[in-house]
């Protein structure tokens, strides 16, 4: 690529010395034409003023008198003799404005090469003029041999500034081509080197790349960490499973009904995790309907709360429920009260002692709020907590759900239109808010 940016550079170049040098040479030949066609005009007018009496000493005498080497006297009246070789090699009577002449004007003008000027002596019957030609040559200044030595040591110059500017130029695309080869063979660690003198587009490109590399980076470790989650969800209810079976079998169970029991609970959780993961799975494939219609948040906050009564009480956790009355939003009611209920199983896991889930109008959203009084969520992973594979460094309070129910609900709250946020509380605790659309901003929308 650098040789390719050099060798175009260099024909830019070489483009626009060819380009220079002709229209140089045009506009010197030009103004070279009208300098001489002036001062020939300047000199047969004065000619013309030093001739008293043509017809006295005939127009041979003037002529030899005057030392013309590039011009003659002539006649151009009607009476005259006609003799074409006294007009100037080159031109003819055609040439000559002999109207403008009478008048007693000067008449200048050019034939190929060959410029020339008349200036009238004797405006009588037969015209005299003195008549000058002269050619026109490009000054021989323009295409010497020391304008062809700068047009070398020009396009030397512009080759090594070329050469110079595509290795910068390249530098950073070489720099970034490395990166992402490492990258894509699993070395995520791999950076492009940031250089504030790369410029803008180039210093942009690295900064998307390294980017990318650091999500991918933090993608892996927190699949790593939710493979490690998932497993021991799953190890730990197969080997209760697995023990109380053996012990079954063997007749060894002090209570059967006790260890079957046991058994049962331990195979719903398997279900349930196994189906919030196909759950998940679906919800990022976008494999899922919504029925979004003006939905009375109130009724589905009061009736998904509720049902969580009774596993708050049995928890010790007291449960609040303080919906505002006459809210409708654009919501699939089915979905968000999936999403209330994750939330609020989210905050079992985590509340010393108390759970709040409420609604209310927030600006220009409608908010559904569920608050606990655990130990909060770190500043540096509120933005993180609704990602699938994140695991919170806060110890639970207890064991409830499967740890993939935040993740479900930022799927289903992005597919109605909302927003899901986490937000600490003063006294400690976290605050999870899903701002919805009002219903008739949305229908208004879209209509």
């Amino acid at each position: 690529m650098t040789r390719r940016l050099t060798l175009t550079m260099v024909a830019v170049v070489t483009g626009a010395l060819v380009v220079a040098t002709l229209a140089t040479l045009l506009v010197t030949r030009i103004q070279a034409r009208n300098q001489v066609r002036e001062d020939l005009g300047v000199q047969a007018e004065r000619l013309a003023r030093r001739i008293e009496t043509v017809q006295r000493v005939g127009l041979t005498a003037v002529q030899v008198a005057l030392r013309l080497e590039e011009g003659a006297v002539v006649c151009l009246g009607p009476t005259c003799p006609a003799r074409q070789a006294d007009i100037p090699a080159g031109l003819t009577t055609a040439d000559l404005d002999i109207e403008r002449l009478r008048s007693g004007r000067v008449v200048t003008g050019t034939r190929g090469d060959l410029a020339f000027s008349a200036a009238p002596s004797d405006r009588g019957d037969n015209l005299i003029a003195v008549v000058l030609t002269r050619r026109v040559t490009t000054p021989p200044g323009v295409v010497g041999p020391w304008y062809f030595v700068m047009v070398l040591l020009t396009l030397l110059v512009a080759a090594a500034v070329a050469a110079n500017l595509g290795r910068r130029l390249t530098r950073p695309l070489r720099e970034a081509q490395l990166a992402t080869s490492r990258i894509a063979s699993g070395d995520l660690a791999a950076r492009v080197p940031e250089n504030s003198s790369d410029g803008e587009e180039l210093g942009g490109l690295a900064r998307s790349i390294n980017a990318m590399a650091e999500g991918l980076e933090r993608s892996r470790r927190l699949e790593r960490q939710f493979l490690l989650s998932v497993s021991h969800d799953l190890r730990t209810p197969l080997t209760s499973i697995r023990g109380f079976a053996e012990a079954l079998s063997e007749g060894k169970a002090p209570d059967p009904a006790h260890a079957a029991g046991i058994i049962s609970a331990e195979a719903r959780r398997l279900e349930r995790l196994v189906g919030d993961l196909l759950e998940l799975a679906k919800l990022d494939a976008r494999r899922f309907s919504l029925d979004v219609r003006g939905t009375d948040v109130a009724e589905v906050v009061a009736d998904t709360a509720e049902g969580f009564r009774p596993a708050a009480d049995s928890a010790g956790v007291v449960l609040t429920v303080a919906p505002a009355e006459g809210l409708t939003a654009a919501a699939d009611p089915d979905r968000l009260a999936q999403v209330l209920a994750n939330l609020i199983e989210n905050a079992l896991k985590f509340a010393g002692g108390s759970i709040t889930v409420g609604s209310g109008r927030a600006g220009q959203s409608v908010d559904v709020w569920v608050e606990d009084d655990g130990p909060g969520i770190p500043a540096d992973d509120l933005a993180q907590v609704f990602e699938p594979f994140w695991r919170s460094s806060r110890s639970p309070a207890r064991e409830v759900g499967t740890g993939l129910g935040l993740a479900i609900v930022a799927e289903l709250v992005t597919a109605m239109g909302g927003t899901v946020r986490a937000e600490p509380l003063a006294s400690g605790g976290t605050r999870m808010v899903v701002a919805l659309r009002p219903w008739h901003m949305a229908a208004a929308g879209a209509g």
